[in-house]
């Protein structure tokens, strides 16, 4: 659902959607050949890919397509009939149909309307809301209404609510309000999810299932410990497992009894970070393990029906890497701010990861603002052009709907400020007419559904390092993996080179350059295998304070980073963060300065080239920037935080190393936005001033129907959607 504030944490904003996080084809790996990732037959066993949108494994479930098949894109956004009087809701449906809205999400918050008291149903509304929406052809979202429990359930089991670390109980009254452990919580919710199938199968508007919404909640109850426990047990076998797995030599921490074993709960100190890296795996799983029940239930009355939850990006708490398999659509939540200069970095970075999530297939922008949202400390409300712009943005990057909270602005409750496609004051508003003019635009771009994003590049970043990585008590808070992935990310975006992000334990085959912004913890097997790929002929880039520490979070001894030091040709000994009130001062071999910040590392080289050197204090003359050629790839290493142009310098290189170019023969202008879905390319202007983007041929941009030669100049927020 819409945003929500700040939750207590590290402090640091998430990329996933924009809000405050809560804690806190193959072109030959440089030989030129074709591959998977553009389309084109690969090097591997004939099997189709999942990046070139091709059938493969997992498209035999219901997908995307279900949806789209006649209807095209789609549009639309959260519906919530229960709060306006049945005699709005017709209104509602004729304004939908004129705002071209063909999918709408239903139910998301309304468990206490079906079930006002324990065991009972009152499903009349729901009803008549879905024969309507059915009649005016209009699809529906169904969610199952478990993210908010009633009152009536903390008020009789309060061991359902969650209890913080600590201690502390959090009550109803708000949502997010249940344990994910709690076994009278799933009883009640698992009950309450199958009448809804059961009685909604088969329903002429049912086009998809939406189970739970933006799951993220953390609960530390006895219950949960007990939970907790069982994990571990299987994690790590028997309690001399767990203790060498923890290291709990240290600081007298050797448990010997399983009743001692705790949540990561309040504590005088510094909590065990291995105890608090395997409380984040389990929080995440528990929820799976939530979710998996819920969607199970669902698929056994309607396995025809695709099903999704709704992630939000890059959010802490949830390791979507193990998610996404789970779900038939995925499906993201996307909430930029507008007074941020780098919001169409963030949104681009977000939409490559969701369709990553599915293996390259079509997603789902599930939620957006129309306009402003009500949960920032102060809330810009969104240009004109800006909702087209970043609808357009999303569809671009393999979006096959783009949908908003919510329908209809809220009256009362917590969001009744957030925007809205029909605003407070009605359907004759600047705001409206915007929503209406895009359906209208969106249904000319109906050919672009189901076509893939070719891309050629890789992006690493994985879940468990993220958490290891930013606990407690190590060099530098300031060292961030989502400010590393952004950083690294953007010289890509401003060349126009589509990106997948993958788990470290991906496979990389299909991919030319491989991007490792921080990998703080890795396997001996992901090591292995970044060392593979650069052997066989990739471009591999690691940035600063990776291959640190084992999956458990020890660090490796040795000089680092011990597992891929052979392949980058260089190692360190000290992790050296710079005073933050001045620049770390290099330059390039051939003596072209440039500004780093923030951390430095004391290297040598060990057959690697120093493309680039600290230039000043201690560090003078020890590498900054390492480029090694290992087998038949290359691999580089960056052991500071570079500046943007710099790190857009060092982009261009391994670019070239790869023979990986973007979507247009150069860079396109400033602010320009450029990539390819399919034979469409998209070009989307993010600046305040026009800017002109020459064309090597002509086209028809399929939003406007116009024939565009030799060139388009576009206006500031402008987009075009140009075929061949």
């Amino acid at each position: 659902m819409a945003g929500r504030p700040p939750a207590p944490g590290d402090g640091q904003p998430g990329l996933g959607d924009g809000r405050p996080a809560l804690r806190d084809g193959r072109p030959g790996l440089g030989d030129g050949r074709p591959g998977l990732r553009d389309g084109r037959p690969g090097l591997g066993d004939g099997r189709p890919g999942l990046r070139d949108g091709r059938p493969g494994l997992r498209d035999r479930r219901p997908g995307l397509h279900s949806l789209t098949a006649g209807r095209g894109l789609l549009f639309g956004g959260d519906y919530n009939p229960e709060q306006w009087p049945e005699h709005v809701w017709a209104e509602d449906v004729e304004l939908m149909r004129a705002a071209g809205v063909n999918l709408v999400t239903v139910g998301v918050f309304s468990w206490a309307r079906v079930e006002p008291e324990p065991g009972a149903r009152d499903f009349g509304w729901l009803d008549r809301v879905l024969d309507l929406l059915a009649g005016a052809g209009i699809a529906v979202d169904l969610a199952t209404p478990t993210a908010s429990p009633p009152p009536w359930l903390g008020h009789r089991h309060p061991g359902t609510l969650p209890v913080d670390e600590s201690g502390h109980r959090l009550w109803y009254g708000a949502r997010n309000q249940f344990c994910p452990s709690s076994p009278v919580y799933r009883e009640r919710a698992l009950a309450l999810v199958a009448d809804l199938a059961g009685r909604y199968a088969g329903h002429p508007a049912l086009a998809l299932w939406h189970v739970g919404n933006e799951y993220g909640q953390v609960c530390h109850c006895d219950v949960s410990a007990e939970a907790f426990r069982a994990w571990l047990r299987e994690r790590h076998g028997d309690l001399d497992g767990l203790n060498e797995a923890w290291g709990t030599t240290f600081w007298s921490q050797r448990y010997g009894d399983w009743a001692e074993v705790i949540p990561p709960r309040r504590a005088p100190y510094l909590v065990n970070p291995t105890q608090r890296l395997d409380w984040a795996r389990f929080c995440s799983d528990a929820l799976l393990e939530h979710y998996r029940a819920e969607r199970d239930v669902l698929r056994g009355h309607t396995p025809g029906v695709p099903i999704t939850t709704n992630f939000m990006g890059l959010f802490k708490p949830v390791d979507s890497w193990r998610w996404a398999p789970e779900e038939d659509v995925v499906s993201n939540d996307w909430y930029p701010d507008p007074a941020d200069p780098l919001f169409p970095v963030r949104a681009a970075l977000t939409h490559d990861l969701t369709r990553s999530l599915g293996g390259g297939r079509p997603w789902l922008l599930l939620e957006q603002a129309a306009s402003a949202v009500n949960w920032r400390p102060h809330n810009l409300p969104k240009p004109a052009g800006r909702l087209r712009l970043e609808s357009l943005q999303a569809v671009a990057r393999g979006a096959d709907g783009s949908c908003y909270f919510q329908w209809r602005a809220s009256r009362f409750g917590a969001e009744r400020f957030h925007s809205a496609m029909l605003p407070h004051a009605g359907p004759d508003t600047r705001l409206h007419a915007e929503v209406r003019a895009h359906g209208a635009e969106l249904r000319r771009l109906a050919e672009v559904a189901g076509q893939p994003v070719p891309t050629r590049v890789a992006l690493v970043h994985d879940w468990p390092s993220w958490w290891a990585m930013e606990e407690a008590g190590r060099p530098s808070d300031r060292l961030s993996v989502t400010g590393q992935l952004l950083a690294y990310y953007r010289p890509l975006w401003e060349r126009g080179v589509a990106v997948d992000l993958v788990p470290p334990s991906g496979d990389l085959s299909g991919y030319a350059l491989t991007v490792v912004p921080n990998l703080y913890l890795v396997s001996d097997a992901d090591a292995e295998a970044l060392t593979a790929y650069v052997r066989g002929g990739g471009v591999l880039v690691v940035g600063p304070f990776s291959g640190v520490a084992d999956p458990n979070g020890h660090i490796r001894t040795g000089r680092f980073p011990a597992p891929l030091r052979d392949v980058l040709g260089g190692s360190g000994e000290e992790w050296r963060p710079a005073p933050e009130d001045r620049p770390v001062r290099c330059a390039w071999a051939d003596g072209t300065p440039f500004e780093a910040r923030t951390w430095t590392e004391l290297m040598r080289t060990e057959g690697a080239e120093p493309v680039a050197v600290f230039t000043e204090g201690e560090l003078a003359g020890s590498p900054a920037m390492l480029r090694h050629r290992a087998g038949a790839g290359v691999a580089w290493y960056v052991a500071t935080l570079p500046d943007h142009d710099a790190l857009a310098e060092l982009t261009g290189r391994a670019l070239a190393d790869a023979g990986v170019s973007g979507a247009l023969p150069g860079p396109p202008p400033a602010g320009v936005e450029a990539v390819r879905r399919g034979p469409v390319l998209f070009l989307l202007n993010h600046g305040d001033r026009e800017a002109h983007v020459p064309l090597a041929e002509p086209a028809e941009d399929l939003l406007t129907g116009a024939r565009v030669e030799g060139g388009v100049t576009l206006a500031a927020r402008a987009v075009v959607a140009l075929r061949p």
